[in-house]
């Protein structure tokens, strides 16, 4: 069984979160062709992607191919946002591992799933955290390489 740990899903519809939050920082999609979208920071591209980013169906499709039994997905890491609002980022991260979940539960013998959490804030974090695991069946967390130093991670 070949298993692909390392791949990033988004749901192909993302709402305009500066606006929602009432700041700018926020990864939005700006889908320019069928196939394709930009990962916009403000103005700037930040990455170009495919429709396999989106499409589960373009994922299995492409694992067939690979001879890839498993993907283990979780969010592109731009999407952390550990410097947003707490509560700002414990409900980007809720969209992303929902969205994650839903995909996973429509196809379970092919995928698995990692959460996103709110790191900012180690209450929320653990809290995402637990409700992934126990409710929505992802099996843990991606998380950054750094976040803000803070002694009470260790709930974590």
């Amino acid at each position: 069984m070949k298993i692909d740990i390392h791949t990033h899903i988004l749901p192909r519809e993302w709402p305009d979160l500066d606006a929602k939050y009432g700041y700018s920082g926020f990864v939005r999609l700006d889908h320019y062709k069928p196939c394709c979208a930009r990962m916009m920071i403000g103005h700037r591209v930040f990455r170009e992607i495919t429709d396999n980013v989106w499409d589960p169906e373009r994922r299995i499709e492409e694992c067939d191919r690979d001879g890839v039994s498993l993907q283990v997905l979780s969010t592109v890491p731009v999407m952390f946002s550990y410097w947003a609002k707490p509560a700002d980022a414990l409900d980007l991260s809720q969209r992303l591992n929902d969205h994650i979940a839903g995909v996973v539960r429509d196809n379970p013998k092919r995928f698995a799933g990692l959460a996103t959490i709110p790191m900012q804030d180690p209450d929320l974090a653990a809290g995402e955290l637990e409700r992934c695991v126990r409710e929505l069946g992802l099996r843990g967390a991606e998380i950054g390489t750094h976040v803000d130093p803070n002694p009470h991670f260790g709930r974590i």
